[in-house]
């Protein structure tokens, strides 16, 4: 297994560029674990809070399962504190892996992979703009970050983190808010590009707003200016968050892919 990536891993993840979109951003950047064999198997960790990516391929073996679980053991991944993004396979096989080493795993996410070809606008009418995210709106964004992980129970930084994360968000001019009437913040969004496609993420509405089509009229938004951009937008959901997935079809996301997350 080698610690670097090359055009191979790129060609590999281009098999799964809606479930593992995330995995091919993040190969190129600075990470704890990295290790592939440009063929069957890569396993990325940038490091906590983040769960570790791990790509076989659709026809992957139970040797090759071993192989990776055994890797993740050798590494210290296994010790409870660490989850992974994984296809369903791999999946099942961790599981009941780690059930005879006396250690006990579950599926905690299921995860559905969207892409927007053709964006619908909301029939919704709703009060309000979109705002791009500036150094004025970092202590906002900062409670933001924080509601939200808070919330979706992933990721969870300190305030300090938060920060940090906000004033990169801010910079890169890709965070936006839905604003109302009153000026007050009340949804948010953003997207990361990788290539020819940009995943939107951090979909946050506050809770007195919630059912109001805030966050659908504000993703619609932002999905829209992904495509002016020239990438095609998608997003990650969790699979049982019905009301949400709705509300993504209904501006014309369209389900690609499905992958789980496992700890």
């Amino acid at each position: 297994m080698d610690n670097h990536v090359d055009e191979r891993d790129y060609r590999l993840l281009e098999r799964d560029r809606y479930t593992f979109l995330v995995l091919r951003r993040i190969i190129g950047s600075e990470c704890s674990l990295l290790l592939t064999d440009h063929e069957r198997l890569i396993i990325c960790f940038t490091g906590e809070p983040y769960p570790v990516w791990i790509w076989t391929p659709d026809d992957a073996s139970d040797e090759e399962y071993e192989k990776a679980y055994l890797i993740a053991k050798e590494n210290g991944l296994l010790d409870g504190e660490h989850s992974f993004n994984v296809k369903y396979g791999l999946a099942e096989y961790f599981i009941n892996r780690a059930a005879n080493d006396n250690l006990t795993l579950k599926i905690k996410m299921n995860m559905f992979a969207y892409d927007c070809q053709n964006p619908i606008p909301p029939k919704s009418d709703v009060d309000g703009n979109i705002h791009k995210c500036t150094e004025q709106d970092i202590d906002d964004l900062v409670d933001f970050l924080a509601l939200f992980h808070e919330e979706v129970e992933v990721d969870k930084k300190s305030i300090a983190e938060y920060r940090q994360d906000a004033e990169n968000y801010a910079r890169t001019g890709r965070l936006y808010f839905w604003v109302n009437d009153q000026g007050r913040k009340i949804a948010s969004c953003q997207y990361a590009p990788t290539g020819d496609m940009a995943s939107i993420n951090l979909v946050y509405t506050q809770k007195a707003y919630r059912r109001k089509h805030y966050a659908e009229n504000l993703v619609y938004q932002v999905t829209k200016i992904v495509q002016d951009e020239g990438c095609t937008p998608m997003l990650y959901t969790n699979a049982d968050y019905v009301a949400s997935n709705a509300c993504y079809e209904k501006i014309g996301y369209v389900l690609r892919g499905k992958l789980c997350t496992v700890g």
